[in-house]
């Protein structure tokens, strides 16, 4: 199955798309320019967590969303720019513990299916750099742009809307 149709099969309902990273730091900047960029086309609840995706989880969980959607950068040892999509389960077992956020994906993932019912699913992108400055990396910068077409034409093609709210808490 190719990632578009994952991605529709899996992004059904109201679907919250969490960006998550450090702008500051080259490719760990990958999910939110991904999220800005969703946010820009006009797509609804896309949430721009930056470092503390943690601080939103009280929200995620209370308004009911179906799904969650978290976009970050995600060392998988793969060439810079490829994808990985991950559910909640696999994204607990591939990254349990230790996490450049308060809370590793993992337990996020746990702690809101356990809370809000709500399917999680990890959408990675490996990093080329993880260094102060200089925005993403030709590779990365690529991935955030097919992606970002890519989500956004699955709304058009009839899914439900996802769930943008870009203000910071």
């Amino acid at each position: 199955m190719d990632l578009a149709e994952d991605l529709r099969r899996r992004l059904v309902g109201r679907v919250a798309v969490v960006g998550i990273g450090n702008p500051d730091l080259g490719d760990d900047g990958a999910g939110m320019r991904l999220a800005e960029r969703l946010a820009a086309r006009g797509l609804p609840d896309v949430i721009l967590a930056e470092r503390t995706p943690e601080r939103w989880l009280p929200r995620l969980a209370r308004v009911g969303y179906d799904g969650v959607l978290f976009l970050d950068a995600v060392e998988a040892g793969a060439h810079p720019g490829s994808v990985l999509l991950l559910d909640g389960a696999e994204a607990e077992s591939r990254f349990p513990q230790l996490s450049t956020h308060k809370l590793s994906l993992g337990t996020l993932a746990r702690l809101l299916e356990a809370e809000g019912g709500a399917r999680v699913l990890l959408l990675g992108i490996q990093p080329a750099r993880l260094a102060p400055g200089g925005g993403l990396s030709a590779p990365v910068e690529m991935t955030v742009e097919i992606l970002a077409d890519l989500l956004s034409n699955l709304r058009r093609a009839g899914t439900p809307a996802m769930a943008v709210c870009g203000e910071h808490p």
